[in-house]
């Protein structure tokens, strides 16, 4: 599968392109925008006071741009915490999506969402201080609602971004078992590729 992924309010930090080596070793092209143009960050305040200073409307951008040269070939979308918002919102928006890999975060939903049955996969710490239990099931209805094939996994005990082993928040059982599940779910998405 080709899959654009996108890194956190973090930057473009190591774990991220090590997730793209490990999904490139299991035979997927991928993709990793840096939104921030070389700059990383050692906390989420960091980070955080990054994203808003650039804007929501200059990241989408940013983000569209990026993904732009490989949509026509039907992207899986992916993403880290903020970056999974981006992927979920550029999914939605791409009629061509062959799927929505989720790590760490979500987003809200535009009033006229619809898609196609995207196949979709979250995968969330639980509890998660920024995916709250109330959070996550109006969020799983309203993508159920605009069509959506949504698979949850929770990872009790985790930290927020647990698949980074430069953080405070890893969690290496979590992350294992994380990259196995979403393996499997891209697997099958390049099978009914095939089958198409």
């Amino acid at each position: 599968m080709d899959i654009v992924l996108f890194h956190s309010t973090y930057g473009l930090r190591p774990a991220v392109r090590d997730a793209a080596e490990r999904l490139r070793a299991a035979g997927h092209e991928v993709f990793t925008p840096d939104l921030f143009e070389g700059r990383t960050f050692d906390t989420v305040e960091e980070g955080s006071a990054a994203r808003d200073a650039l804007g929501k409307d200059e990241l989408i951008r940013r983000a569209v741009l990026a993904a732009a040269p490989h949509s026509g070939r039907g992207l899986v979308y992916a993403g880290f915490s903020f970056g999974a918002s981006l992927a979920q919102t550029l999914a939605l928006g791409d009629e061509h999506a062959r799927g929505l890999l989720l790590l760490h975060g979500t987003s809200d939903l535009a009033p006229n969402a619809s898609v196609d049955d995207l196949p979709v996969q979250l995968h969330v710490a639980e509890p998660d201080p920024f995916e709250t239990d109330d959070w996550l099931s109006a969020w799983y209805l309203q993508m159920g609602r605009a069509g959506a094939e949504v698979e949850v996994y929770r990872y009790a005990g985790a930290g927020h971004l647990y698949t980074d082993p430069d953080l405070p928040d890893y969690d290496e059982e979590a992350a294992e078992a994380t990259w196995r599940v979403a393996l499997g779910f891209l697997d099958s998405l390049t099978e009914a590729r095939k089958s198409d």
